[in-house]
């Protein structure tokens, strides 16, 4: 018979677990054997001194991970258990130090970061609003599993909204939501021919990069010109899906023209295998011009598959992004997936039709492309005036970023070490480089979303004092 040991000073609630747990260690360490009998239950909280229920409490829970059986009318008994071949070994399952995570957020004094919306300026009351009134009307749709591309109303008031702001032709059957452009692109690639050759633009947003070769597609560099990507590269590569950012090209900031669109346009229906990826990641945000209709409003040929996001518009941690397919990859998608469950809350997804309904949504983006207008310009101002002639700044009609060209004799990479040691977040155009970057001047990608005027003067003499500072 093994010894209790009963810590009397922990609350009472506690006592089955510590029973539960001397009994689990007795059978592990063998000191009860397979087929040993139990003391009965009145038994053992008699020698014990606890609770009939403490005792019930601990032989349930020991029943329930089966290491116990209970005989009617005879008790309890030790499980047969297969013994572990290797003891387990706390020291083993210890994070590495280089593997654990700083539990803090680094401060910085202020950030040029491309990355992120301006969440001080979020509608957090109208959104909470709408989200109360979704919960009350829309309760019955939280009971259940949605449609793999998400609900059908959503993709209907989003389908009216895509049409009247960015020109975009669909029914709601068309669009698939998602938790993520890169989660979309995964569901993208999985339909597409397994042969497809994908083109990502050079510079270019490198995480899809990284997605699809961990996925083990084939990717291809598709360099730019001052239109956007190039057209006498792709007409001689095995590019057969480009994936572009034809509204404002990231990170530099190029608009592609209508007669680039055109070349584009014509360059896939030369191939019945031929797609484009219209990544319109942040066309909300234009300043000195009306917006720029989507690649997708001039397609007649079903070869544009258009993408989205709520990230750059409301907040990232959202995640909620759409993708519209042609008919003829909807087919495969529905034949190929209609197994998936939608990724995205459909809580979150209700919220947001109502936030589109009532209008919140376009209130929130003029506001925004008001406020954020007003900060791009004096944040332009004032880096003319502290570097005078010795910066270029180019890409900044629309978006929440621009890219600065220093004339200085530092790299970029000691430029970003002194910025960072300074407390100033930025990052430089050469990460979004696959193959090796060569520029006579370091580029510095500087987004302003985060960036309150308040901040500006001093971030400005920050990144100087990075650049030329002794």
């Amino acid at each position: 018979m093994i010894t209790f040991q009963i810590d009397r000073t922990r609350s009472k609630t506690y006592l089955y677990q510590q029973l539960y747990e001397q009994l689990k260690q007795a059978i592990l360490q063998k000191n009860l054997k397979a087929h040993d009998k139990l003391p009965s239950k009145r038994e053992l909280a008699a020698n014990v001194s606890v609770s009939f229920n403490s005792v019930n409490a601990a032989y349930q829970q020991l029943v329930a991970e089966g290491y116990v059986y209970a005989k009617e009318r005879m008790g309890y008994f030790v499980e047969e258990i297969t013994m572990f071949e290797v003891e387990p070994n706390e020291a083993l399952q210890e994070v590495p130090e280089h593997l654990r995570e700083d539990e803090k957020t680094k401060e910085h004094i202020a950030s040029f970061s491309h990355m992120s919306a301006d969440h001080a300026s979020f509608p957090l009351d109208s959104w909470l609003k709408c989200e109360q009134q979704a919960l009350k009307a829309e309760r019955k749709q939280l009971e259940n599993y949605v449609h793999p591309q998400g609900l059908y109303t959503v993709r209907q008031t989003l389908a009216r909204f895509l049409r009247l702001t960015r020109g975009v032709k669909c029914r709601p059957e068309q669009i698939v939501l998602g938790s993520g452009t890169q989660q979309l692109l995964r569901q993208l690639s999985s339909i597409m021919n397994p042969d497809t050759t994908y083109g990502i633009e050079e510079p270019g947003y490198q995480r899809l990069r990284h997605l699809l070769e961990s996925e083990g597609r084939s990717v291809a560099y598709v360099p730019l010109d001052d239109q956007g990507v190039s057209m006498s590269y792709l007409e001689k590569s095995r590019v057969s899906a480009v994936i572009t950012t034809p509204s404002h090209q990231f990170p530099t900031g190029i608009i592609m023209p209508i007669s680039r669109r055109i070349e584009l346009l014509n360059w896939a229906v030369t191939n019945e295998n031929r797609y484009i990826i219209e990544d319109d990641y942040d066309s909300e945000f234009i300043y000195d011009a009306d917006a720029v209709p989507s690649l997708q409003s001039l397609d007649g040929s079903n070869r544009v598959i258009y993408t989205g996001t709520f990230s750059k518009s409301l907040l990232p941690g959202l995640r909620i992004s759409y993708m519209v397919l042609p008919v003829p990859l909807l087919e495969k998608y529905r034949d190929k997936l209609a197994f998936l469950m939608s990724s995205c809350s459909t809580l979150t997804q209700l919220t947001l039709q109502r936030f589109i309904e009532t209008g919140e949504y376009q209130k929130h983006i003029k506001k925004m492309t008001k406020l954020y207008r007003v900060r791009r310009e004096r944040l332009i101002e004032e880096l003319e005036k502290a570097f005078e002639r010795t910066i270029e700044i180019t890409g900044a009609n629309s978006g929440l970023h621009f890219v600065v060209t220093v004339k200085s004799e530092r790299g970029e990479r000691e430029i970003l070490e002194r910025a960072k040691a300074l407390g100033l977040e930025v990052y430089g155009t050469s990460r979004f480089y696959q193959q090796v970057y060569t520029s006579t001047h370091p580029s510095l990608v500087i987004g302003f979303a985060r960036l309150s005027e308040e901040q500006m003067e001093e971030a400005v003499t920050t990144l100087k004092e990075a650049v030329y500072g002794v």
